[in-house]
């Protein structure tokens, strides 16, 4: 049976609190595949998400099916962000300060397809604009080696997605951050950039 389009809905700063266990679940749920293969637990997602929680000037954007929350999306400033992510920045001339970050999206699959995750970067960056100040979007996506044996023989990338979305990779832009991978217990990972000038809508 073919699921209803989900409504979607934003919510900011402390009005995230009561959507946190759901994000959390989501992020584990749908961060298990590949490319990430995240073996994640509840302690995790607590740390991790209490950025969003804590920043006045942060956004998650919904998605509902009925009361269950089946999408999410997320943004905060860069300046607000856990220090790995903004030191990416720091030898680039890009101030944190004017950088806006796009964190995940994560959406069940029966969802996908319908536009959903368009939806997801036009409240974000809207947000962005919004608050003012902002020069820039950014998000990040973790790397993996080419031929990775574990990656399933039809997967099919964001990146055409992300282009489309007037996003450029910046791969001199990296992070590190440590999870708990599927099989293999906790190993650093890097990410690289994304980046998009703000602009108007």
């Amino acid at each position: 049976m073919k699921k209803p389009m989900p409504e979607i809905r934003s919510y900011g700063g402390a009005e995230i609190t009561p959507y946190l266990d759901a994000i959390a679940a989501l992020r584990i749920a749908v961060f298990r595949d590949w490319p990430y293969l995240y073996d994640g637990d509840a302690a995790y997602e607590a740390k991790y998400l209490q950025t969003y929680r804590d920043s006045w000037r942060s956004i998650a954007v919904l998605a509902f099916d009925g009361p269950r929350v089946v999408g999410a999306s997320t943004g905060v400033p860069m300046s607000d962000e856990i220090p790995e992510f903004r030191a990416a920045f720091d030898d680039h001339l890009l101030d944190v300060d004017h950088v806006f970050y796009c964190g995940e999206s994560v959406l069940l699959p029966d969802y996908r397809g319908r536009g959903v995750g368009h939806r997801f970067f036009d409240m974000r960056e809207a947000h962005a604009r919004a608050l003012g100040g902002f020069n820039w979007t950014t998000f990040c996506a973790v790397e993996r080696e080419p031929g990775d044996p574990r990656q399933p023989p039809f997967h099919r990338g964001n990146e055409v997605f992300w282009k489309k979305r007037g996003y450029t990779h910046r791969p001199e832009l990296r992070a590190s951050l440590p999870w708990n991978e599927v099989g293999r217990g906790e190993r650093e990972h890097t990410l690289s950039f994304w980046l998009r000038p703000l602009g108007r809508a």
